[in-house]
């Protein structure tokens, strides 16, 4: 489905009811919006895990504008923007004081939205992300994972993006993000690819953004995630913005033995931490 949002037309699609049946009444369920990676992805990879949590909430996904399935014009392929977008579309769609969940670009995304809009997001979920890239871990990590060729393709990749640069990025060193291997079979499978937004965020924003300072203003619970094995968001981005939230409003949990998104790696310990953490109950 799309609806125009802030002038561009936005993709979004939902699963689960907002109000369900319960003995002579209609119960109105939590919204959980989630948000995918890239950028230049839509949100398709996303189904493949988090479709289950229909069950407790409507879950509502988004492309991205100028990703996937959404348009919107280059010049507006900003991390500000991106942020507006999510309190638009929520507006638009009548969500409020949604849970929202980022992954990778999705949650860079999921940081502007939530220190722009600090009164709107009941919870936050930030996994593998980062408020400001550390390239030199992630070349160190390439190297350790895929050796010095890896760390070849990966500093090319950052410095000179481009059409070559991006396939061998994929071929090379993508694999490595994930020690299951199911980010590559999954991408394959169901993902559209949008290069021309990855162009322009990796050889502009990304590279130079810095949302630590603005993640002050953040207000709600937050859960950040981290894989002990991710080479491009590693364990130390992650410790920045817990560090740069609040004091007493986030929580930090690596999975030593995951890598870029530990719901592809470690699917039933990231389902059981996530239900906790959206319904508020205690660990065990």
């Amino acid at each position: 489905m799309h609806i125009e949002v802030n002038g561009a037309p936005i993709f979004f699609d939902t699963v689960g009811a907002k109000l369900a049946p319960v003995g002579d009444t209609m119960v109105e369920r939590p919204s959980l919006v989630v948000m995918h990676g890239g950028p230049g992805f839509d949100h398709a990879l996303m189904r493949l895990f988090f479709d289950r949590f229909a069950d407790t909430h409507q879950v509502i996904y988004i492309d991205h504008r100028g990703n996937g399935r959404s348009g919107g014009e280059p010049d507006t392929w900003t991390l500000a923007q991106w942020g507006d977008d999510v309190h638009a579309l929520c507006q638009a769609l009548g969500v409020r004081e949604p849970a929202v969940y980022g992954l990778s670009f999705g949650g860079m995304v999921a940081m502007s939205y939530a220190t722009r809009h600090p009164e709107h997001p009941s919870k936050l979920i930030l996994a593998s992300t980062a408020a400001k890239m550390d390239l030199e871990a992630t070349y160190q990590a390439m190297e350790r994972l895929g050796g010095p060729e890896a760390r070849r393709i990966a500093t090319r990749f950052w410095t000179e993006p481009g059409p070559q640069a991006v396939a061998e990025y994929m071929a090379v060193c993508m694999p490595l993000y994930n020690p299951s291997g199911a980010l590559s079979e999954a991408m394959r499978r169901r993902a559209i690819m949008r290069t021309e937004v990855l162009f322009h965020f990796v050889a502009g924003e990304q590279r130079t953004m810095d949302l630590l300072p603005e993640l002050a203003k953040v207000a709600c619970p937050t859960l950040v995630t981290a894989g002990g094995l991710d080479p491009i968001t590693p364990v130390s981005c992650s410790e920045a913005i817990v560090a740069a939230l609040p004091a007493g409003l986030a929580e930090l949990v690596v999975f030593d033995d995951a890598g870029h998104g530990v719901h592809r790696d470690q699917p039933e310990r990231a389902d059981a931490l996530l239900r906790r953490f959206l319904t508020g109950e205690e660990q065990a």
